[in-house]
């Protein structure tokens, strides 16, 4: 009973120190505020984010770099947090088949609890190093897998067994946080600190710190998938035609950059087995469904590149 005492103090006092448990001086009176007081002054916190963000943008890039390589060696990007964060890594991992056509294990999103936990909060289970090292063995993280670490008060037990695991197997590792570098114990191989300062309502972290991680998640993934081929000029080109919606998009794609109307694009699609990118290049080089999967074999993926090397022959 002592140690649970000790250890509860020792919490207490940890939460006690921490950014994202302080009070915000700018909302004391929101419990008097009428609905449209109470949205300004969260917009008015919202808008701070994407500046704490922008400092952060020279680590950002180091992760980019860091999963694109991960990516390109056949490794994945493995995202571990717990509750918030957890489903922001969940949510991230799971649009990016659909938007870039990744397979589904390529980037993958782990919370504690397990996946029961991204409909019903689970919060005990975050609180074991063990339980993170423990997601590590069971998705058998291995080089050249990236695991990025999410937790906004730089402190959940979960994350930090996680990223040592990580440590430990010899993986690289990123670590997304709300609070400064200062306030964890984490030592990742990229950290990415975002001091968003204390919530709208102290503690909420499904607000500022949820916005935060969210941009940064986003930055990461689309910029490694765009350093992976999987973008021609600003347009994702690699996406699956999991529904009708994508089909069409998939059709107006070839439009878009060639003199192709609706009926050939649908065509090119159905001679290039669906995939958008061969599609692409037979109308824009004018060249075979062989073909154009041999350019696009020779340099990467990259049609801009296949598309130049015929321009230039």
């Amino acid at each position: 009973m002592g140690d649970n005492q000790t250890s509860d103090k020792q919490l207490f006092r940890q939460l006690k120190q921490l950014d994202t448990e302080q009070r915000n001086e700018s909302t004391r009176e929101i419990d008097l505020a009428d609905p449209l007081e109470i949205a300004r002054l969260i917009n008015a916190e919202d808008k701070k984010v994407a500046h704490q963000v922008e400092k952060k943008l020279p680590e950002v890039a180091e992760a980019i770099t860091l999963v694109e390589e991960a990516i390109t060696d056949g490794g994945r990007l493995i995202y571990a947090g717990a509750g918030t964060s957890g489903r922001l890594g969940v949510i991230d991992a799971a649009e990016c088949p659909p938007t870039f056509g990744t397979r589904p294990d390529q980037i993958q999103g782990l919370i504690a609890g397990g996946n029961q936990a991204m409909f019903a909060a689970k919060e005990g289970a975050e609180d074991k190093e063990s339980n993170g090292r423990k997601a590590m063995d069971n998705i058998d993280l291995q080089p050249p897998d990236v695991l990025c670490g999410l937790a906004a008060s730089g402190r959940t037990p979960y994350v930090l067994g996680a990223l040592k695991e990580a440590a430990d197997r010899g993986c690289k590792s990123i670590f997304v946080t709300t609070v400064p570098a200062d306030q964890t114990t984490a030592q990742p191989d990229v950290m990415i600190d975002i001091p968003v300062g204390p919530e709208v309502v102290m503690g909420s972290t499904r607000m500022k710190s949820a916005t935060a991680q969210k941009m940064v998640l986003n930055m990461i993934t689309t910029g490694a998938m765009i350093r992976y081929g999987k973008v021609y000029e600003n347009v994702m080109v690699d996406l699956m035609q999991t529904n009708e919606k994508l089909k069409e998009r998939a059709k107006r794609i070839i439009m878009m950059f060639t003199d192709a109307g609706y009926d050939e694009a649908a065509n090119s699609l159905e001679k290039a087995g669906g995939h958008v990118k061969t599609a692409l290049l037979m109308e824009l080089a004018n060249v075979s469904q062989r073909d154009a999967k041999k350019l696009l074999s020779e340099h990467d993926g990259f049609i801009r590149e296949a598309y130049l090397s015929i321009q230039g022959n």
